[in-house]
Order: structure tokens, then C-alpha cells, then sequence
């Protein structure tokens, strides 16, 4: 395993531990943004800042307006010093159309993820935009002798 490998997955394993601050009950997603091997961001998906916690509506549907994983990355990024250019997105489920935009826009130039989401077009988008891709399948703890 290259080091760059075990640096994505390392880096999979946290966005994992992230996605269980979500309060979301349907799924839970987490994101690292990396630049130059620094953490630069992170982020969950969830309610915007002074909203209710809970996601799913009384029918157990997401509220419209819930944000997702990599959009609250995006926009911790947008109120910092830092620049997306030339990141890699670490991501524990593959984005939707919508947030495929957002990465694109933002200057990722990578994209490391573990679950694909249902709809692939956000992936098909940043295949075109030129955005490096990657699926890791099986995360397992790495053995250290």
C-alpha cells in the first residue's frame, strides 16, 4: 500500500467518526476537506446553525432545508483564510448533483469516498469537470506489527 493509501484512508476513517455527530437519522454523512496533507475543513449534514437538530420531518422525511456533508465543509472553508484550490475531498458517501456543483466550484481537484449515493450524476458531473475520483471499498483498521 502506497502512502498516499493509507493517507485516504486515514483520512476515511475520521470523515466516518464525523458523520456520527449528525443528528440525521436517515443517514449520516461526514467530509474532510485536505490541502497539502492539513485537514482544512470538515463538516456533517444537518440543520443550519440555530435550527432544530432533528432532520426528518413527523413523517420521517429530510427537511428541505438540511445541508449536507460537504456543502457545511465548503462553507467553513468560505468563512476562513483557507482556499478549497487544489483539495482533496474526503467524503463517507459519494455527493449529489447539487454539492457535485459546489466541489467543482470550490477548486477540489479530488474526490475520495466510501458508499456511492443512488444517484450518480453528481459523480458524472465531476468526472467531466476533470475531478480525480476515487472509491475505496473495504475500510478496515490497517494492521501495524
Amino acid at each position: 500500500m502506497t502512502k498516499q493509501e493509507r493517507y485516504d484512508r486515514a483520512y476515511l476513517r475520521m470523515a466516518k467518526e464525523w458523520a456520527k455527530l449528525s443528528h440525521c437519522n436517515r443517514k449520516k454523512v461526514g467530509a474532510l476537506i485536505v490541502k497539502d496533507r492539513m485537514i482544512i475543513s470538515d463538516g456533517y449534514n444537518g440543520t443550519p446553525s440555530g435550527f432544530e437538530n432533528d432532520c426528518e420531518d413527523e413523517e420521517g422525511l429530510t427537511k428541505w432545508y438540511v445541508l449536507h456533508a460537504e456543502a457545511n465543509a465548503i462553507l467553513k472553508v468560505a468563512g476562513s483564510t483557507h482556499s478549497c484550490r487544489g483539495a482533496t475531498l474526503y467524503l463517507t458517501h459519494s455527493p449529489c448533483k447539487d454539492c457535485a456543483k459546489l466541489i467543482h466550484q470550490a477548486g477540489v481537484i479530488r474526490l475520495v469516498y466510501l458508499e456511492q449515493y443512488k444517484d450518480n450524476s453528481g459523480l458524472s458531473f465531476l468526472k467531466k469537470a476533470g475531478v480525480e475520483l476515487l472509491q475505496i471499498h473495504n475500510l478496515q483498521e490497517e494492521c501495524t506489527q
